[in-house]
Formats: structure tokens, sequence, C-alpha cells
């Protein structure tokens, strides 16, 4: 009964003095129609003629019958497209072979009243529709096409639902409509919004677009449409710029404020989720204003054919792209159309009407006065003159499709009627009957194309992509550039197929595509860096370090080199690493070890002069002994360097060090034992005294050994627990692989050193304690000088070896032994070589007499003036 009442309210069925006049007052009492009997009829509702009416009702008087104000073009065409099919049909031999089909066209006024009006008046087969009440006794009703808007569908849907009476529709997308428990009879012939949403972000992804802007309506289909490009989008990396949404009522400040932000948006693709009218509103918009390079991308290619309407428009328009979905082509009725005459379908209430707002003529009627420059419709006009614009997008003949959909489930229907012999007759049969066949049609158009329809009652069909474009000429024309097929999908991502002439970004392509990007992309051997407070689309590239490198474009972050490589110049690839090593081939190599040998050859040769001249004053005075330790020492110092050249094995790394430590050892607790005695020869001042005997041979070898012994025990403690061994080391330098010893235990080796410079150390502190002590031959002096230069070296030695990288190291640490080498054997020896072979008169007794006695007299002078200096008088002294 609620049905009842609330569509009595909406038809003028309700009873009553306050509603006393006509009850058709929405529309008009005789409103035209176009019908052709049949043995079952299939109904058409279509938007030919718009109502107008320019007041609003106050409810306190039945509001005035709607008038016709404009007829639509494009809408007569498809309804003639109904016509042709079903003509087309009932001419086919294999299609309904006993069966003609008729028709009820109806004009929906692309009004929700003038929708259900007339379908009500369809389903009844009353002037003055009662609901639930049903005065039709002819032909059986199949199904119904039509509707344009989508509020008229999700209307019809619902009414056609509860009379679970089949509707199929042409043009309405509306997500809502696919749900089967809402409405159960709605059928379309093209696919949701949802879905053309999802191929228009398959778009966006494959051209690689990763900045873009939604303009969308802020109505439920605008939010799904843009949430759900947002769903597609951003796991796919493209990042969204803005979303502005566009009221659904026309709002020019609305409009204007739209337009502002677009002129300061920096992404040049435009997702449209809008209706034609706002669509155009922002478009006329934007021509004022200095925006350009714009690729806007409609999931309807109808939208740019109208809105090309607007003069200059095209300017805003070239390279858009546009879906539209894949349908069947009516083959022969641009014919149809052309040869269409009102005098040939006098029963065709629409085409006068449609005939002069087409061709801008008024029909002639009796009693009526010509006026002057009124031109008269004669009827032998041409549609053929008078193309739909865009003919490749305006889909002038959607119905078809619709009206072959009802004829191949009405004839698969009585087929299986006939095959479970339950009678043929056409006339015995219930729309509703027809519904189940109509979700599970299956067939071939004559151009080939696949017709079906999924579990939610939409086209199983694919996407044509189109793309504005100007000829040289200046001529505008939307391009058939591609297709986007979503049958072909893997999870959510639809095949895209592009014509082999389209190329992105090529001036040379026919067609070309534009970038819209955040950042420029970012090159092999550079990362992306995230900008502070921006989407992820905006970054800035930064070059790989050393070490690390990207050989593919936008990598979030560089990847390292094995470690055998290295990154290259560019940082986009990974080297292997050459092995090097301090070489006795290498020119420095081959410098330090001549130098070595050279070295150790000089300390060889001063042996030899020593050893010939053993017996002379000078070798005698200077403790032979302890020259000839000293001298074999440090030509194996020198020697020993010879060690840190060439290819580290174990053996060469288990004897570098611990040799290099055993022999200095030797050398510096050599000339400590040198010094000591000289030292400890000017402190003895009487004969007999225990001093005397550390000045024996004997005591200064003790010292020797005893240094050398601690020595070699700290480098056994340092091979026993953790020896040295080779090791391949690429951090010092990127490009290469040093072969080198790594040393093991660091406590050890610095024990080893320490112990080394501690010697080292107090050999220096004595010899330079001593430094001013009378000698004939300068001993103590020599001596205070090579340890100087001894340990000038070694302490500079430190911070070199630390700095320094690879086989540098190891060319730091030679030069420091082959310096310290020369300072020792250039410091003690030298000048005694010079007297020996140079100055031999000095290399006398006699003058070793004269010396002493000088010597001698120095030291009584000291110890005099050391007696007065503590009060005591020289004859007390003596």
């Amino acid at each position: 009964m609620w049905l009842c009442t609330l569509l009595s309210v909406l038809f003028g069925c309700l009873s009553g003095s306050a509603l006393s006049g006509p009850r058709v007052w929405i529309i008009p009492r005789q409103s035209p129609r176009f019908d052709r009997p049949g043995d079952v009829i299939v109904g058409g509702s279509f938007s030919i003629f718009h109502f107008s009416d320019g007041t609003l009702s106050n409810f306190t008087a039945p509001p005035p019958v709607l008038k016709t104000s404009s007829a639509s073009m494009w809408s007569y065409r498809v309804a003639q497209s109904f016509v042709f099919a079903i003509e087309e049909i009932n001419r086919s031999a294999h299609l309904l072979p006993n069966l003609t089909l008729g028709f009820s066209i109806r004009n929906s006024g692309d009004s929700v009243h003038g929708a259900l009006y007339e379908t009500m008046g369809f389903l009844t087969g009353q002037e003055e529709p009662i609901p639930n009440y049903t005065c039709q006794h002819g032909s059986p009703q199949a199904a119904l096409v039509g509707d344009t808007r989508s509020s008229l569908s999700v209307s019809m849907a619902r009414l056609l639902g509860l009379y679970k009476f089949p509707q199929v529709s042409y043009s309405s997308s509306l997500p809502s409509l696919s749900d089967k428990i809402q409405f159960p009879s709605f059928i379309r012939t093209l696919t949701s919004d949802l879905t053309c949403s999802h191929a228009v972000t398959q778009l966006v992804i494959h051209f690689q677009w990763s900045w873009v802007i939604i303009l969308a309506h802020d109505d439920d289909f605008g939010q799904q449409a843009s949430s759900l490009a947002t769903q597609m989008l951003t796991p796919a990396g493209v990042c969204i710029e803005y979303h502005l949404h566009v009221p659904s009522h026309q709002s020019f400040g609305k409009i204007e404020e739209t337009v502002q932000k677009m002129q300061k948006c920096t992404a040049r693709v435009v997702l449209v989720f809008l209706s034609n009218s706002n669509f155009q509103l922002i478009l006329h918009g934007l021509l004022a204003v200095p925006v350009s390079g714009q690729v806007w991308v409609s999931m309807d290619t109808l939208h740019m054919a109208l809105a090309l309407t607007i003069p200059g428009i095209s300017q805003v328009l070239q390279g858009t792209f546009g879906l539209l979905y894949h349908s069947s082509r009516a083959i022969g009725f641009p014919e149809f159309l052309a040869h269409l005459r009102p005098s040939q379908t006098p029963e065709d209430m629409f085409i006068k009407k449609f005939w002069e707002f087409t061709f801008d003529c008024t029909w002639p009627y009796q009693n009526s006065t010509v006026t002057e420059g009124v031109q008269f419709c004669t009827g032998n006009e041409s549609l053929k003159n008078k193309p739909h614009p865009f003919p490749e997008v305006s889909r002038i003949d959607a119905a078809y499709t619709a009206v072959y959909s009802i004829a191949h489930a009405l004839h698969n229907m009585l087929a299986c009627e006939h095959q479970e012999r339950k009678g043929t007759n056409s006339h015995n049969f219930h729309s509703w009957q027809l519904l189940h066949n109509l979700r599970n049609v299956y067939f071939k158009t004559s151009d080939g194309n696949k017709i079906m329809f999924d579990a939610n009652g939409d086209l199983v069909t694919q996407f044509d992509i189109f793309q504005g474009k100007k000829t040289p000429a200046g001529v505008f024309h939307l391009v058939h550039v591609g297709l986007i097929d979503p049958q072909a999908s893997s999870g959510n991502k639809m095949m895209v197929q592009l014509k082999q002439d389209l190329q992105v970004s090529s001036l040379n392509a026919e067609i070309t595509v534009p970038t819209s990007i955040c950042s420029e992309s970012c090159l092999p051997g550079f990362s992306q860096v995230p900008r502070l407070g921006a989407p992820h689309c905006c970054f800035d590239c930064s070059p790989c370090p050393e070490g690390q490198f990207t050989d593919q474009r936008d990598m979030k972050r560089c990847l390292l080199c094995p470690k055998e490589q290295y990154s290259s110049h560019t940082r986009d690839h990974c080297l292997p690493r050459t092995e090097i090593f301090l070489a006795f081939e290498e020119p420095l190599g081959f410098i330090l070890a001549l130098v070595a040998l050279l070295l150790a050859g000089l300390a060889v040769l001063v042996l030899g002069v020593f050893l010939k001249h053993r017996d002379t004053p000078v070798v005698r005075a200077n403790n032979r002994t302890l020259s000839y330790f000293l001298l074999i020492s440090l030509s194996l110092c020198a020697l020993c360097a010879l060690l840190f050249l060439g290819r580290p094995t174990v053996t060469t790394c288990l004897l570098r060090q611990t040799i290099f430590a055993v022999v200095f050892t030797v050398a510096v607790s050599s000339v400590l034992a040198k010094t000591l005695t000289v030292v400890l020869a000017f402190r003895v001042t009487r004969p007999r005294s225990r001093i005397q005997v550390c000045l024996s041979s004997g005591a200064s070898t003790s010292v020797v050994l005893i240094a050398s012994l601690i020595q070699v025990v700290l480098c056994g403690i340092w091979l026993i627990t953790s020896p040295p061994f080779p090791d391949r080391d690429m951090i010092s330098e990127p490009r290469h692989t040093v072969i080198q010893c790594h040393e093991g235990s660091g406590a050890n080796f610095f024990c080893v050193l320490g112990f080394l410079g501690f010697l080292a150390g107090g050999t220096f502190s004595v010899a330079f304690l001593a430094r001013g002590l009378p000698d004939v031959f300068n001993e103590t002096k020599f001596l205070t000088f090579s340890m100087l230069l001894f340990c000038s070296v070694w302490t500079a030695f430190l911070p070199l070896y630390h700095s320094a990288r690879g086989k540098s190291t190891v060319a730091v640490e030679i030069f420091s032994i082959l310096a310290s080498t020369a300072g020792l054997l250039g410091g003690i020896f030298i000048p005694k070589c010079y007297i020996i072979l140079l100055k031999p008169e000095k290399n006398t007794p006699a003058w070793l007499r004269q010396g002493h006695q000088v010597q001698h007299n120095r030291q009584c002078e000291m110890l005099q003036r050391r007696c007065v200096s503590s009060g005591e008088s020289l004859g007390s002294s003596l």
C-alpha cells in the first residue's frame, strides 16, 4: 500500500478537491509517442524533448503543464538506432524468425517526473497510469531500453525492479546500479563508473605520470571514483597534488575557486570525474587564465566531444585523453539516418519537432500567415548534411546493442521452452522469465564484437583510448590511440595496448604524451632523497658515495658493491678490484729496495774498515765489540726492510715485525751500552773502584743481550698468542684490494714497539745528559746526534703510519726503517771513517796522548770548579 500511495502522489492519482484539475498536470496531456505493433513489444525511454518550468511550486495549486523547451539531437538519433535495430531483427531469418518485434518509444523529457510517468504508462498500458493496475490485453512487453541522466536511471531501476521488469540501459554508469539486491532487473550495455575509474588509473600508471590532480564531484560518485583512484595510484607510486571537489550543482563561485587553484598546480595531468556541465564551466574558466600544457584524462570521451562545441576550447583540450567503452557499430545506420523522412513514418510523433530544431525551419500549417524571413520545412531535408559532431565517440547508435541483447535473450528463452515442450506461444511468457536469459546472454554482433554481461549486469567490454589532436590545418580530431582490456588483467592491473605510433615525449611521433612529474627522474648513479614535508614523488637526486651504485632510474637508495668490486666513476655499476701491494717491480718498491741494499752494503763496508783498522786508536777507543754489534745490526736493519716488499705471505708476515723489532733492539741497546761506557769512564775517579767493573767488555755486552732477550720474549708471546697473517684490505683504497699483513694482536704489536721506544728514549736521555763530557773523538756528541735523528724519525712515523692508506702504510714503515738506520750509521760511524780514511795523522798514539793531556787538563779544571762551588779548597781536594 505504501508503494501505491507514494506513486499516486508522484503521478497525481490522489482524489479530492485539492487536485480536482487534470491528473496529468506534470506532463502535457497528449505526450508524443512513437508506437509500432508487433508480437512482442520492447519499450524505449529517451530524452528527446526537454521540459522546462521556470517557476517553483508553492504547493497551494497544481503546477503548470510542462512545456517542451528544446530537442536533443543526440537522443533522437539514439532512438532511431533503437528503431533501426528492431527493423533489422525483424528482417533476420535466424534471430526470432517467427516473431515480429514492436516498440513503444516515449519521451522522458530529461526529467525524473517524466521518466516515471512514461514508464508507468508503458507498464500499465494506460494514458493516465494507476500504480499496481494493468489494463493491457495486447502483445506482451519484453523489456525497456533507455534513460539518460543517472538520476533517471536510479528512479526507473527502482520502479522496474519492483515489477521485476527487465531494463537495459545504454548510458547510465552509476556504480550503485551494479547492486543486484537493490536493482535486480537492471542491466546495461556499458560498464560502471568504478570500472572506468580503474581504467583511468591504469592509463596514468602506463604513461608513468607520477604527479596528478583529481577533479571530482562532491557527491557519492565523485567520492567513490576519487577514492578508488587514490587507492590504485598510491601503491603505484603516483602522488596526488590536489583533490579538488566541485559541487554537483552549478556554483560559479566554487568553479572560480577551482580554476584559481588549478593555476597554482604544478601537475600537468588532471583526472576528471565530473558531469558534462561542470566540466564545461571549468574549461571555459581556464580559457581566460594562463594555464597551458595540462592533460585532461576523462573517463568519458563524450565529455570532450560536447565540450568542444565551446568556441576556443580546443586549445585547452589539446592532447587530452578520454576513455570510451568499446561497443559494436550499427552497420548501415548512417545510411538509415540519411534516408529518414517525416513522410515515411507518420506514426512518429517526434520527428517533426526534431526536424524543426535540426534544420532551423518551421512546418507550414493551415490557416497560418506567412511571416517574412521564416524558412519552412519541406520534409526532403537530409540528415546526411547534418552529421553529429565527433561521430567516432558520440555513440548515436548506443541503443543498437541493447535491442539485440533483448532479442537474443528472447530467442534463447523461446528456444528453451520449445526444447522442454512447454509451448512456443510468444504470448504466454512474463517479463520476469526473460530476466534470467538476459543476464546470461552471449552473442556476436555483425561487426564481430562479443556481447555478454557479468554477475553485476555490466557489459564485459574493453575501453577505447582517444586523444584530442589538431591537424596542421587546425581541425580538431579525437584520434583512437589504443585500448584497455579489463579482462586481460593481472591482479588489479589492466592491460593497456597502444598503437605503435604513440611514443611518450617524442616530438616526431604523430601523437605525443607529455610527462607529469614533481621531480625529474634520477639517473643511474643517483638515489632519491625525499624533500622535507613534500610527497614521496617530490625528491632530489643525490650521487651515490664511493663503494655504492644504482643501475636503474629512480632508486630509493644506493646499493653496496660486492666486496671484490668497487663502484665506477659514474656510480652506475661495479668493477672488479685489482690486487695491489708494494712490489719490487714498481718504481717506489725498486727505489726502497735499492736504498736498503746500499745502506746494508755501507754498513758492511764500515765494518770492513773497522776490522782492518781494529788496532788504531779510533777503533779501540770506541769499544770494538759494541761497534761490531752495532754495524752488524744496522746492516740487518737495512736488509729487514726487504721483508716488507713483495706480496705478503704467511712467512713474511711472521718475520716482518719480529725481525725488525729484534735487530733494532740490538742496535739501540748497543748505542745504549756505548753511551753508558763513556759516561761511566768519566765517573771513575779512584783506582779499583766498583764502577770500573761496569767498564769491562762483558758488562757492555750484557746490556745488549739482556735488552735483546726481553724483546725476543715479547715477540715470542706475540707469535704464540696472535701472530700476524696475510689480509685483504678493501676499505683503504676503493678501487683496489690491498694485500697486507694484519698485525694480529694490536696490544702485542704496540708492546713490542713500546719497548723499543722506551729503549730508544732512555738511550737518547743518557746521551743527551753526557753530551758535554770531554772526549778526544767527540763520541758523546755523535751518539746524542744519532739518537736525536732516530727518535725524530720514529716520532714522525706514528702519525704518518696511522694516516696512510693501503700500500702507503708499508712505504712509510720502510722509509722509517731506512731513515733511522741511516741516522745511526751516519751519526756514529761516518766521523770515525772520516778520521780513519781521510785524517790518518789523528789516528796515532801521539795525537791520542796529546788529546788525553788536553782532556786531563780540562778534567782538572772541571774538578777545580766543582770543588770551589762546594766550598772546599783545592788542597784538601787532592
